[in-house]
This record gives C-alpha cells, structure tokens and sequence, in this order.
C-alpha cells in the first residue's frame, strides 16, 4: 500500500499531462474538423483537391511519424517548436483529418430535401449548416466520434518519443526504476477510469439527443 502511495504522484502528474493533451486536442480539432468536413465538399476544385490530399496524407501515416516529424523534421530546416506546441499541433491535425470525414459522411446523410427547403425558405448557406444540417449531423455522427474520442486518450500515450512525461511514460520509468510490473497495472486502471468517463458522457449526449428522431 505504501508503494502505491508514493507512485501515485507521479502518475496524476503523467495524468494530467495526458488529459491537458487530449483536452486541447479535442477542443481544438472538432471545430477545424468540421471546417475541412465543409470544404471537402466544396464545388471549388482545388480547395477539394487539397482537402482529399490533407486527409489521405494525415490518415495515411502513423501519427507517431507525424509527431516526430513535427518536432524533429521541421527543426531541421529551422522551424522549431516545444514538446507540447509540437504534440498538439501533430494531434490536431491528424484528428482534425480523421473528424473532417466523420462529419463529411453526416452531413451527407442528412436528406438532400432539407437543403432543398431551407433554401425556398431563403436561408444562407450558413444559417441552414448551422440551425438545421449540424444538429442532426452531430446526432448522428455520436457514435463513431465517441471511438475517435476513446482513440485520442489511449494516443497520448505516444508523445513519450519526444521526451514528455505522460502517464504510460511515468509508470515505465517507476517500473524500470523499482523492478515492479504494479506500475503498468496502476496507469491501465487510470487509463480504465478516463475511457469510461468519455463513454458515460457520450451516453449521456445520446440521450440528449434522441428527440432528433
């Protein structure tokens, strides 16, 4: 019990950086995901050309690769950031071209008669995304964002190759440090406790959102 107790700190400090990581992530790649979801769609040629380039590259490669490439490749030619500038930025992008096509794939569903409607009712473009395509598209594109969501915090865990210390980063160095397995086991519980918060949350929006049927 005393083990545990002294291997605590450690870990709720990796914790903490691996949910600042995740939080950021999340609150900044669902807002662009949904802006790249609208120009993948656009009639515009070359801004739909790039987006399908944007999405096939970052979906394409590991996002391993992308972070290294982020903090070590571009410091090559000069463009240097931080551990967390760098993790973020890889994380966003990468999750931003994997939700750009969850969100794609929900609006299309939406039936093109709603378009339709909105726009005898002389509604902008923007105005029908925003009060009549998005909330059903977020409704049912619940499930599928919810997978991506218990992904991101399971990913963090790969920013331990550029040096940071997050939570599977700490319980290797105590595992390595006292010659124990306990370490491991402890940061599965907490990554056990985060997956099921995120999957409790998104219940809870699934039933917010059953009067959209």
């Amino acid at each position: 019990m005393q083990y545990l107790l002294n291997l605590l700190p450690s870990l709720f400090e990796g914790t903490a950086l691996t949910l600042q990581l995740f939080s950021l992530t999340l609150v900044m790649s669902m807002p662009l995901g949904i802006i790249m979801s609208i120009a993948r769609m656009s009639k515009f040629g070359p801004l739909n050309v790039f987006m399908q380039f944007y999405i096939w590259v970052f979906r394409g490669t590991p996002l391993l690769l992308q972070v290294l490439f982020i903090y070590f490749g571009l410091g090559t030619v000069g463009i240097k950031f931080d551990q967390m500038t760098a993790a973020v930025l890889a994380f966003v992008l990468n999750y931003a071209a994997y939700l750009a096509e969850v969100f794609r794939s929900g609006i299309q569903s939406i039936d093109r008669g709603q378009f339709e409607a909105a726009d005898v009712l002389g509604l902008s473009r923007f105005q029908t995304m925003k009060t009549i395509i998005l909330p059903q598209m977020f409704k049912r594109v619940l499930p599928p964002i919810s997978n991506e969501v218990i992904n991101l915090i399971k990913d963090t865990a790969l920013i331990y190759a550029i040096g940071m210390n997050e939570l599977l980063r700490a319980a290797k160095i105590a595992s390595v440090r006292d010659f124990l397995f306990v370490p491991f086991i402890v940061a599965a519980v907490f990554y056990l406790v985060m997956t099921a918060g995120i999957q409790l949350f998104f219940k809870w929006l699934e039933a917010k959102y059953d009067y959209y049927r």
